[in-house]
């Protein structure tokens, strides 16, 4: 590719918030402190909607700008990217527009990249709240086809972009998502002393996520209460995730739960607590029914800890032979990864070792490459060259 002049980048950087990062958020950062170290001849502008943390100010050629009002409602959506981020994005003198949550400005007219990480909301539409629901279907279709690049995470994603919004495959990107280089096996001996902080000192099998509708989680509840009538060995289920889902149907199958007191909330945990529940855990339950990638997978078996994931979606894509892959409709499928990872402890070191090679596959430096190919396609556009 030729060389390309100094650019100012402008970029989307809502979801960069201190010790609440989740999948996009994760990707954000994970992404963009590589992206701008590793590319000082060009200027960054950080957008946020509220006042931000130092940390997130990742290299020197970042300047960050606070655009009012925070953004986390839909009409605050539309306030935010409709009536204020043209201004600021014109004011800065942005020659790209980044967007690694997917929203864009429809009335800005610099080229823009979108991150569209999945569709769930057009396939699932009754998990989001109406007024959400409403927005999304309204505006991911015109943002689609508003950007001059969309990026997505798994060839899944960009399959299903492109077919649910008419939006050529040439114009789609795949950049996987990566884990964090913290996500590294524990020796037993740690393992234990995590087990005996976390899960009563017992083995434990491990959701991490947020607690939404698609991650399933009435469906695993039931699995494990299933599980747990052949389990001989006191096994604890661990829930990671702030209940900012807990829908009444998550809700209603936890409260018929008979083994419900093996089932253990830590609410969100810090980065240092997550990798270390992580890595300590038997097995990682990450049976939802719609992903674009699931970082957690990644995560799991950089730890060497084995996987039991859905066969639908991205999940098998991620997975390769490295997961035992389970219908996420049907609770008694869940429950028998559950018992047959409970009983063979040969398959289990197995799938071990087949996450080991999987997890060479992702990494967030894979990603940042792969994203910024996709900044450089549109950077070397006659429109941003001119």
């Amino acid at each position: 590719m030729c060389k390309l002049i100094p650019l100012k980048i402008a970029v989307n950087t809502r979801l960069l918030l201190k010790d609440k990062l989740e999948g996009i958020g994760w990707f954000s950062a994970e992404s963009l402190s590589r992206i701008t170290q590793q590319h000082p001849e060009h200027e960054f502008i950080f957008l946020f909607d509220r006042p931000f943390d130092s940390s997130f100010i990742f290299s020197s050629n970042i300047t960050p700008l606070v655009i009012p009002p925070a953004a986390r409602h839909p009409f605050l959506f539309y306030i935010w990217f409709e009536l204020m981020l043209p201004g600021a994005l014109q004011k800065s003198g942005a020659d790209i527009f980044l967007s690694p949550d997917g929203f864009l400005s429809l009335a800005s007219k610099i080229p823009s990249i979108a991150v569209l990480h999945d569709l769930n909301f057009e396939h699932n539409p009754m998990d989001l709240p109406w007024l959400v629901r409403k927005y999304y279907l309204y505006y991911f279709p015109k943002f689609a086809a508003h950007a001059s690049r969309i990026a997505t995470v798994s060839e899944f994603s960009k399959n299903d972009i492109s077919n649910l919004y008419n939006i050529p495959l040439e114009k789609i990107d795949v950049v996987y998502n990566g884990a964090g280089e913290q996500f590294v096996p524990l020796r037993i001996a740690e393992q234990a002393t995590v087990k005996a902080e976390f899960s009563r000192g017992y083995d434990y099998f491990l959701y991490v996520g947020s607690l939404h509708p698609r991650k399933n989680l009435a469906n695993l509840f039931k699995a494990f209460d299933h599980f747990k009538e052949s389990d001989t060995k006191r096994m604890k289920l661990i829930i990671v995730g702030a209940r900012y889902w807990w829908t009444d149907s998550i809700k209603h199958a936890y409260e018929n739960m008979r083994y419900r007191d093996d089932v253990i909330f830590t609410g969100r945990l810090s980065s240092a607590d997550l990798r270390k529940v992580m890595a300590s855990a038997f097995a990682l339950t990450y049976v939802s029914y719609f992903e674009g990638f699931g970082i957690p997978l990644v995560e799991a078996f950089n730890c060497d800890i084995p996987v039991i994931t859905s066969n639908i979606t991205s999940m098998p894509e991620v997975a390769g032979d490295a997961a035992l892959l389970v219908d996420p409709y049907d609770y008694l499928s869940i429950s028998a990864a559950m018992l047959s990872l409970a009983n063979d402890t040969t398959f289990r070191n197995q799938l071990i070792e087949k996450g080991r090679i999987r997890s060479k596959e992702f990494s967030w430096q894979k990603t940042a490459d792969k994203l910024w190919e996709t900044c450089e396609r549109v950077m070397a556009s006659p429109v941003v060259r001119k």
